[in-house]
């Protein structure tokens, strides 16, 4: 959980690419914010970026918000729908939580701190996800392994370990968490390797110690998932912002009850 606002008050222009997690943004600033995706372009005052949606840039002025990356096993009870639903695609959250969105949103804005804000946003998160659907308890294993071993673990092994086939795996996975587990293991992957690119890692070395195949196919997988080259990616301001609103994201979320209590609010 992070706080954003635009210093200058001018516009802000970022893309956002899919990392793992489910992005809740609480906007509570002076405009909407404005989503330019492949196909279209919305606006949102509120929103909620599915786990597997494709880069977009996002667009505002006088920006204010609360961003939340919630783990996809947190998400399937928080948001009162599977992340599966929201594959591939970014949704207003008033859709998902009808009033309280517009309700949360004049609360973030009306408050006196950042505290206050974060404060607000995780009693909301919390309440929801008492009375949310848990997902499966071998899913949520397979989700735990997936990420402690940066994606490099084998689905037929988590299959064999959980005791399941692993057709049962891939749709149970794919139902609750909202990709395949195959699908789910790259973008970690992708997602620890561009976080050492961005601390100036050798590609070459990352590729060899996250199971890429050679460099190149680090290369490919980064040009997927972001629309631009490793190098290129590795110095956008996007995942800048990462090292200093998300001081331990190298570490992720795995449980919503785990996240440490909110503690920074970062000026753009």
């Amino acid at each position: 959980m992070a706080g954003f606002r635009d210093r200058d008050g001018g516009p802000v222009d970022m893309r956002v690419v899919p990392h793992p997690a489910v992005t809740v943004v609480l906007e509570f600033g002076a405009g909407p914010l404005v989503v330019d995706a492949a196909a279209d372009r919305q606006q949102y005052r509120d929103l909620v970026a599915g786990f597997g949606h494709g880069a977009v840039r996002v667009r505002g002025e006088n920006v204010e918000c609360v961003e939340v990356r919630l783990s996809p096993v947190a998400a399937y009870a928080v948001l009162g729908a599977s992340p599966a639903e929201l594959d591939h695609t970014v949704v207003a959250l008033e859709d998902l939580w009808g009033q309280e969105a517009a309700q949360i949103r004049q609360r973030l804005a009306e408050a006196a701190s950042w505290q206050e804000r974060f404060a607000l946003a995780e009693a909301a998160l919390a309440r929801r996800s008492v009375t949310g659907a848990a997902v499966d308890r071998e899913v949520a294993w397979a989700w735990d392994r997936i990420v402690a071993d940066h994606g490099r673990v084998r689905i037929e092994e988590l299959a064999a370990e959980i005791g399941w086939s692993r057709k049962r795996l891939w749709s149970r996975f794919r139902s609750q968490i909202g990709l395949p587990p195959k699908r789910a293991a790259k973008l970690v992957r992708f997602d620890h390797a561009v976080h050492r690119l961005a601390l100036g890692e050798s590609a070459a070395r990352i590729a060899a110690d996250s199971g890429y195949v050679d460099q190149s196919h680090l290369h490919r997988d980064v040009l997927a998932f972001t629309g631009v080259t490793p190098a290129t990616w590795a110095g956008d301001t996007g995942l800048a912002v990462d090292g200093i609103a998300y001081a331990e994201y190298g570490a992720l979320p795995l449980r919503l009850s785990r996240l440490a209590p909110p503690a920074m609010a970062l000026r753009l």
